[in-house]
């Protein structure tokens, strides 16, 4: 079972920064087992992809984050970063990080439903 916590949320000014961490608890935990990703959920919308990182390195994004935003892991410490940068207002929402198992198959790191494990979220709140 694979437990996931997030941290360094906040309120932030519009163009600020911010990094999101993720830390994962679990007996063994490899990045070559796990895909890694990171939701966001607004008030009053649904959940939406923000970024992932497949189990071989490769980073997927959304087109609103592209240029902002970097996920990165750091795999000897069972960590998942967000590296936030030009923060905008519409980036408020709570963060959410999500890990896939191997029988997520082909399913698209975009998609919620290919992740089976959630942390309880933390919350980011960029002022203009």
């Amino acid at each position: 079972q694979l437990q996931l916590a997030e941290s360094g949320g906040g309120l932030v000014q519009a163009v600020g920064s911010l990094r999101l961490s993720c830390a994962a608890s679990a007996r063994t935990f490899s990045s070559y087992a796990y895909a890694m990703g990171w939701f966001r959920q607004a008030p009053g919308k649904e959940r939406e992809f923000v970024a992932a990182i497949s189990w071989s390195g490769s980073t997927y994004y959304t087109d609103s984050v592209k240029g902002r935003f970097t996920i990165s892991i750091d795999n000897p410490n069972k960590m998942v970063y967000l590296q936030m940068n030009s923060l905008k207002a519409e980036d408020t929402g709570a963060y959410y990080c999500a890990a896939d198992s191997p029988t997520s198959g082909s399913t698209s790191y975009y998609l919620a439903r290919r992740y089976h494990y959630w942390g309880q979220g933390t919350q980011v709140t960029v002022s203009s």
